[in-house]
């Protein structure tokens, strides 16, 4: 289910703990697994870090642009596409942007059966681009003008230049007296066309991947010994964790629990 987005300075609502079920030796794995590792901290991860592949881009986006104020793409609930300030950025360094505004938001989708991108705005509408190179964000369907694909600019790590159905670019002029003018019709992947993309950190699969893994190895010795039934051995807690990595937790568990049985049975 979509989260509200949060913005720097925003009070965090604090989550009510499920309290966990008592443990029953008799029951399965399994049953015991759904109260000790929960993925913590990665749906609720909402820092903002930058896309690296094209894909990462997913969820949420801030699209930065190569302006000499740092700025971004956004668009107003008439549709129109503007250049818009960035004030949430660190000492100028456009891999630290952050949106303030949620008109600076798009979400990024994957159009079905393709690497383009649909990207729609905060108020519920697609952004696109006609064969004019103008841009705008009232389209309430898809089609081919309403998908970009991001490509990576060689040698610039995590910049991209977004490409239209009609294979122009999207660029940002500032020589214009009425401030930056975003088009899509530049013919090459120019200084002007390159974007950054940020996103929010619980998006990205690789980051998401990895934090799913941190989350696996934070099982405590104790909960260990409460789903095996009995005092674990260092060997034996390393065995279980590496098992929890590599997926196979139920079959190393239930191999320890049946020589606890058998050992009980042989100091009778």
């Amino acid at each position: 289910m979509p989260k509200a987005l949060h913005f720097k300075g925003d009070k965090k609502v604090k989550k009510k703990k499920r309290t966990a079920e008592p443990y029953d030796a008799d029951a399965a794995p399994s049953k015991a697994l759904t109260t000790t590792a929960p993925a913590e901290g990665t749906e609720d991860d909402d820092s903002w870090v930058s896309a690296d592949a094209p894909s990462d881009i997913s969820g949420p986006i801030l699209i930065v642009l190569p302006t000499d104020t740092p700025s971004c793409i956004a668009c107003d609930a008439n549709g129109k596409v503007f250049a818009s300030t960035l004030e949430n950025i660190v000492e100028g360094d456009l891999a630290t942007a952050e949106p303030h505004d949620v008109r600076q938001v798009f979400v990024a989708n994957r159009v079905a059966g393709t690497e383009s991108l649909s990207l729609k705005g905060h108020h519920g509408r697609y952004l696109s681009c006609d064969k004019y190179g103008i841009l705008s964000a009232n389209a309430t369907a898809m089609s081919p003008e309403e998908s970009f694909l991001a490509i990576p600019v060689p040698d610039n790590p995590s910049a991209f230049s977004l490409q239209t159905a009609r294979e122009k670019f999207l660029s940002v002029d500032e020589s214009s007296t009425s401030g930056p003018e975003i088009r899509g019709d530049v013919e090459s992947i120019t200084f002007n066309t390159t974007i950054r993309i940020r996103m929010q950190a619980r998006f990205k699969p690789r980051l998401r991947a990895s934090k799913e893994e941190k989350a696996k190895e934070k099982v405590s010795k104790k909960e260990l010994e409460d789903l095996i039934g009995r005092r674990l051995n260092d060997d034996e807690v390393k065995r279980l964790r590496k098992s929890r990595r590599e997926n196979n937790f139920h079959e190393t568990a239930l191999d320890l629990k049946v020589k606890s049985s058998h050992d009980k049975y042989a100091s009778m």
